[in-house]
């Protein structure tokens, strides 16, 4: 994990990265304007775009419930500018739709990453972002239309990529090591927030999706899962509890403090990047480390 960690931050010292804000930046002549609406889309954007772009990011709270978000009008100005959009799909952020559609441009081009990956609209776990193979493959499509809108640069967009692709690399192997270290070990979880990354390190998620999704949904769980969840703590049948830190309530509370009480350690995951000083890569590599901890010492991160 340390030898990951040191390659991983060698890869990341080759990229200058462009500061993301909640208002529309003012790009000089040349410059592209862009839009993330998640911060971490917006962060690997600036990876990619480096000097040639000016990136807002939207939802960039962490402290904020990204289902409750409500759109400003300097976020709907920041959109109206924008000469490239990325956003998530799948129902997550609708908001960028209806802003898209008030403010018409047909010269803004929008990267919809439920689209890039194909993912079908019945599917039921929207946080793509916590599955680093998937993140390559909208990193190939945002150095693609960065080159449409400035095709002089379509070399530097390029090579900008393959060192974040780079990055991925190692990540991703990190990821596979520790696959085989925690092959089927089960946990729980109050939603699917980081359910991708959990299955790539092939951990056995033993909540049920049901509850899963009703967390997720704001809706209440049935009394039967509820107390199935429990038992995963009282039974001590999980070696960890897994929760979303941005999205809480009384149930989710009483949840994460039974698992403490039966000794299980907990970890809070995110849905909006923490900022400042993380990106992309080393967010996703601070969640891995605290899942990794949890297990292996049974020390709990309830925030990185």
């Amino acid at each position: 994990m340390r030898q990951g960690l040191a390659v991983l931050g060698t890869v990341l010292a080759g990229l200058t990265l462009v500061a993301c804000g909640t208002t529309a930046a003012v790009a000089p002549n040349g410059i592209i304007r862009a839009v993330g609406a998640e911060n971490e889309y917006a962060n690997v954007l600036s990876q990619i775009g480096g000097r040639y772009v000016s990136v807002t990011s939207i939802l960039q709270n962490p402290n904020t419930d990204p289902h409750a978000f409500e759109a400003s009008t300097k976020v709907a100005k920041a959109v109206s500018a924008a000469q490239i959009v990325v956003q998530n799909g799948l129902g997550y952020d609708t908001f960028m739709n209806n802003i898209e559609a008030a403010t018409p441009n047909t010269r803004r081009l929008i990267i919809d990453v439920q689209k890039v990956l194909r993912v079908p609209s019945t599917a039921p776990n929207p946080h793509f972002w916590y599955e680093p193979f998937a993140m390559s493959d909208v990193a190939s499509v945002m150095a693609r239309d960065l080159s449409r809108l400035e095709p002089e640069h379509t070399s530097y967009f390029s090579q900008r990529r393959k060192i974040f692709d780079a990055s991925l690399t190692t990540l991703n192997k990190t990821i596979e090591a520790l696959g085989a270290k925690y092959h089927g070990i089960k946990v729980a979880v109050t939603e699917p927030v980081a359910d991708y990354l959990l299955r790539e390190m092939d951990v056995d998620v033993v909540t049920p999706f049901v509850f899963q999704a009703d967390i997720m949904n704001g809706v209440d769980p049935s009394p039967e899962d509820i107390s199935l969840e429990d038992g995963f703590f009282s039974k001590h049948e999980v070696r960890l509890f897994v929760y979303n830190q941005q999205v809480v309530d009384s149930l989710t509370n009483s949840l994460r403090d039974n698992a403490l009480a039966a000794k299980i350690p907990i970890v809070g995951v995110y849905e909006t990047m923490p900022t400042p000083g993380f990106t992309y890569q080393t967010w996703m590599m601070a969640e891995i480390n605290a899942i990794v901890r949890g297990l292996s010492t049974g020390k709990s991160t309830e925030a990185l």
